[in-house]
């Protein structure tokens, strides 16, 4: 606080175990960001919402889901992997969603990448639980299929290049280049 610091002892852990952990942290958090969502909406702005329940699971997943492609990618990218983030999650995914725009009048290029963007699926089944009576075919069937598909990705993707990098010798863990440190023995 203000000009005092406190040091605490390195925690030597691998890539692979920080997203592990960072993304079990996102899945527990997931539950409390669902709630406060339907508290806000259904409680506060009386949003009706017939299928609470699965609206309320269905919000969980999407954010667990998200938050995890999210680290995942900027686990793997470092810093520049916020801006992969934006372009991704915010970026692409707002015109592609189909809830402003729909997706017919859109360009070829993001109609192409709108079947499979992550925000149109979580608003078609967001759609179907609110308007549809929570039917499999107005959509919340795909937005659980692409969940599951974009976890499995996130997943696959983040482990894996991680995996790789503590595989290669990539390691975070500062080396100490002292003089006195690297003529002592191990």
């Amino acid at each position: 606080m203000g000009p005092l610091r406190l040091h605490r002892p390195l925690i030597r852990a691998t890539r692979v175990q920080t997203l592990a952990i960072s993304s079990t942290l996102m899945a527990g958090l997931s539950l409390l960001m669902g709630a406060l969502v339907m508290v806000g909406t259904v409680c506060i702005m009386g949003m009706d919402a017939s299928h609470l329940p699965l609206l309320w699971l269905y919000s969980v997943c999407a954010v667990a889901v998200s938050g995890i492609g999210a680290l995942a990618l900027l686990a793997v990218f470092g810093t520049p992997g916020m801006l992969v983030v934006a372009l991704v999650f915010i970026g692409m995914a707002v015109p592609m969603a189909g809830a402003a725009t729909p997706i017919q009048a859109l360009p070829g290029f993001y109609r192409f990448f709108a079947e499979f963007e992550p925000l149109r699926q979580i608003t078609g089944g967001i759609r179907s639980i609110l308007y549809y009576d929570a039917q499999g075919d107005a959509g919340l069937t795909r937005g659980w299929v692409m969940m599951a598909a974009g976890l499995v990705a996130a997943a696959l993707f983040g482990f894996g290049v991680l995996g790789w990098y503590d595989r290669k010798g990539l390691h975070r863990i500062p080396v100490d280049t002292t003089p006195e440190k690297a003529a002592a023995p191990a």
